[in-house]
């Protein structure tokens, strides 16, 4: 093959991938359009139905407008672009439907953007940085002891001339606009590449992980040589690709907090200078995101691998071999038949199908065979009466039961008629251990309530109750106290003759 032809052969290769076909598309600009809209380094990816709204809505803008738009709704054009290999369609963690953009388009937008905006021309910053690039690179690349030896000893020197020179006073050149601004652009150009990068290494795993689970689905050898393949993979998970080898290199470094810290920390400086001053509020937040774009790309490419080792581990624990033969048996006799009846049917013609099979008509079955056992009567029951406990006597069941309305009644008139008493508490306190249970301040309380006693605002008092086996226990209560209305309302209740509560009583 000629070098023309072989050239030929790689351009035509590279406009076959999708990122030059997004580019040359008639609607590329519409395409592009729309993704630079509804995403962002923020926004990474949108939910299904709120884009296709989205999209929607773009069309019915451009469209009032007299602009040219394809054809379609938000919906086909979502469904088109993620056939194009430009939208990634999956299920978010609230088990919603999302799309995200792929390495193709986030590749398109930055070639884009790069051409809309004043890019990077020949300069001393981007001179320097590809000169210390070579220089860092021939050094490790060079074996030779003392050659490495004499690049450290200069390194050494020219640092240690320029510190000696500032301790001693020496001017500090500062850099001006026009340097900043060519730095700042060199910078960006390589940010502006980071996203597409972590992107591409995402879709390489992915890409792992269906051709593995693939491969093993239409395995037919042994599940032990399976495994051994499977595990040997998992070994070399982000070595096999180029992709991933480039991460593995890159997470030594992106994996150094103290290094991320550090680049923070310079990103803040550059922005303390004043050319900093012509630059949007957009761009500044974009330029001091650098760091969180680094560890969300990074997080991204560590749960697509942690997700592909735990689908892969759960596929090879629930994997029925057998079944997935049965299976794939049937199905290959159901394209037989098929293609044996496309032979003479026509176009609009059918076959009925039973979803579930028919019943049989069959007669009953016998289900299980005589058992003898089956009709033996139970064993007679043990009288085992003598064991029972005593039962309980009806003053220990009253003990247990509810509050005694009509006691209690009679004892707070007595305790107010005939001492000194102040409050309910103080009348609780004084009564006889049986009118002293947990449960008889319920009924004090009832009793309260029916003759419109009110509590102190925030008074309290104790209330010592006695249990039925002679325990005691403390209750902090509201203070009631009674005036003479409220005392005379209280003789009016009569529990045990069903009084009404203005004193009549019922027949």
């Amino acid at each position: 093959m000629s070098e023309i032809a072989a050239e030929l052969a790689r351009v035509r290769e590279a406009f076959d991938r999708p990122t030059l076909r997004l580019l040359d598309r008639k609607w590329a600009p519409f395409v592009l359009a729309v993704f630079k809209s509804a995403f962002s380094r923020d926004r990474r990816s949108v939910q299904a139905d709120r884009l296709h709204s989205q999209v929607d809505a773009y069309l019915a803008d451009l469209r009032s407008s007299g602009v040219a738009t394809p054809n379609g709704n938000g919906r086909a054009l979502c469904v088109q672009w993620m056939n194009d290999q430009w939208l990634y369609r999956e299920t978010g963690d609230d088990d919603e439907e999302q799309y995200s953009l792929t390495s193709h388009a986030l590749e398109a937008l930055s070639l884009v953007d790069s051409l809309s905006r004043n890019r990077a021309l020949i300069s001393e910053s981007r001179l320097t940085m590809i000169v210390d690039a070579v220089r860092h690179r021939a050094t490790q690349a060079n074996p030779d002891r003392e050659e490495r030896i004499r690049r450290l000893d200069q390194q050494i020197t020219e640092l240690t001339s320029e510190r000696d020179r500032l301790i001693g006073g020496g001017e500090i050149a500062a850099a001006s606009n026009e340097q900043m601004h060519e730095g700042y652009a060199n910078l960006i150009d390589l940010i502006g590449q980071l996203p597409s990068d972590f992107k591409r290494v995402e879709e390489s795993v992915a890409g792992m992980h269906r051709q593995i689970v693939n491969d093993f689905r239409a395995e037919d050898r042994p599940i032990s040589e399976v495994l051994d393949e499977y595990l040997s993979k998992t070994d070399a998970l982000m070595s096999s690709t180029a992709e991933g080898r480039a991460f593995e290199g890159a997470f030594v470094l992106l994996r150094n907090e103290a290094l991320q810290q550090e680049l923070k920390n310079d990103l803040e400086t550059i922005l303390l200078h004043p050319f900093a001053d012509t630059l949007t509020p957009n761009e500044r937040r974009s330029f001091m995101a650098t760091v969180g774009l680094i560890r969300k790309g990074i997080d991204d490419v560590l749960t697509q691998r942690n997700g592909l080792t735990t689908t892969l581990r759960e596929h090879i624990v629930n994997h029925d071999v057998v079944k997935d033969r049965e299976l794939e048996l049937l199905l290959r006799e159901i394209n037989k038949e098929l293609a044996t009846w496309m032979q003479t049917a026509g176009p609009r013609s059918t076959v009925k199908a039973e979803l579930m099979p028919g019943t049989l008509d069959a007669p009953h079955l016998r289900e299980k065979f005589y058992d003898v056992d089956s009709h033996r009567p139970p064993p007679a029951l043990a009288d085992v009466s003598h064991e029972a406990p005593e039962p309980p006597s009806l003053d220990e069941m009253r003990k247990q039961g509810g509050p005694l309305l009509n006691q209690m009644r009679n004892a707070l008139i007595d305790a107010f008629a005939h001492t000194d008493v102040k409050s309910m508490g103080d009348a609780f306190n004084e009564l006889d251990a049986d009118l002293r249970r947990p449960v008889e301040i319920l009924g004090l309380m009832q009793i309260a309530t029916q003759i419109d006693a009110f509590s102190h605002a925030g008074a309290l008092e104790t209330f010592e109750a006695v249990r039925p086996d002679g325990s005691t226990r403390s209750f902090t209560v509201p203070r009631i106290t009674l005036n003479d209305d409220e005392t005379a309302a209280l003789a009016a209740l009569d529990y045990g003759n069903n009084t009404a509560m203005d004193g009549t009583e019922n027949d």
